[in-house]
């Protein structure tokens, strides 16, 4: 199984290179091209394997979802040359991100098993269990480290420490809330609920766009809605779609992002499985088969997307 880890391009009107946790970011004045990698990352850890078909199942599920939400949210797409590249705006990103919760898993269920009843300023009932339908959907801010770990954050500290003025912060919490609610329409009708996702937005010539990708398995949290609700009744784990199997993966074998943890060895069989769980992950998302491609010269391929997109 092949996979694209790393790329290296030079273009002709280059005005600068990013290399984040999963993509590789080439800019050219205000625009930028972004390739979505299989490098794959958790607890904000990139992992030393790369997952072959992760990038393009996570760019082209992206791809949609932010299509199907553009009459909302102005997005920071322009075209799509190639399944791991996006054309696009280049924005200068708010300091946050805006992480939207509809039930409590995942980080915020973790948290209130440790006894905790306040998440980013916002005050949680008592007597829930994980997984439960929250009473209304909850924003949770985290910060966005460029190394280490983002932390959760408040409204307030948003405010107070003036990392977003009160007018954006509005609108960007009135787009989160838009944003979930069709993320969950669309969800519901491909029999999945959408448990929390995340969302980043920059502003671009004073426009606010939503950036990055959207309701992709990796910003977000799925359940399926068949049984969930005789799962809750019978307190058992839901069946669910997310990156959160490779998250359950590693804490089980004794890896949490935390110093002086060893990731545990990714073999050629466990790439495989997580490959072929992002491929599931693209079908039920979208309703659609992942058609195979082929990995020759596959960085040319992307190369040239990017050349003529740019010319």
């Amino acid at each position: 199984m092949q996979s694209i880890k790393e790329t290296h391009f030079t273009f002709k009107g280059q005005t600068g290179f990013y290399r984040g946790k999963v993509r590789d970011v080439y800019y050219f004045g205000d625009t930028m091209a972004m390739v979505a990698t299989d490098r794959i990352s958790a607890f904000d850890v990139i992992l030393p394997e790369a997952i072959p078909d992760k990038g393009r199942v996570l760019n082209q599920i992206a791809a949609k979802n932010l299509e199907a939400t553009k009459s909302l949210v102005p997005n920071w797409v322009i075209n799509i040359p190639d399944p791991n590249v996006t054309i696009g705006f280049r924005c200068d990103p708010f300091p946050v991100e805006m992480v939207v919760r509809g039930y409590l898993a995942g980080h915020a269920a973790r948290e209130y098993k440790a006894g905790k009843r306040m998440l980013c300023g916002v005050t949680l009932p008592d007597g829930l269990k994980e997984n439960d339908k929250l009473p209304t959907p909850i924003i949770t801010p985290t910060t966005k480290a460029k190394v280490g770990h983002d932390e959760d954050i408040s409204r307030e500290e948003i405010l107070n420490r003036g990392l977003v003025t009160q007018k954006d912060y509005e609108q960007l919490e009135n787009y989160t809330l838009k944003l979930y609610n069709k993320g969950s329409e669309m969800a519901a009708a491909r029999g999945l609920i959408l448990v929390d996702t995340k969302y980043e937005f920059g502003k671009h010539n004073g426009t606010i766009y939503l950036i990055d990708e959207v309701h992709t398995p990796d910003s977000s949290r799925y359940f399926y809605q068949e049984g969930y609700t005789q799962r809750q009744e019978r307190h058992e784990p839901q069946k669910q779609l997310s990156k959160e199997f490779v998250r359950q993966w590693l804490i089980e074998n004794g890896f949490q992002g935390k110093d002086g943890q060893k990731i545990p060895e990714m073999t050629a069989e466990i790439v495989k499985s997580i490959s072929e769980r992002y491929q599931e992950l693209y079908q039920q998302v979208t309703g659609e088969t992942l058609t195979p491609i082929s990995y020759h010269a596959i960085l040319e391929r992307i190369e040239q997307s990017i050349v003529k997109s740019i010319n």
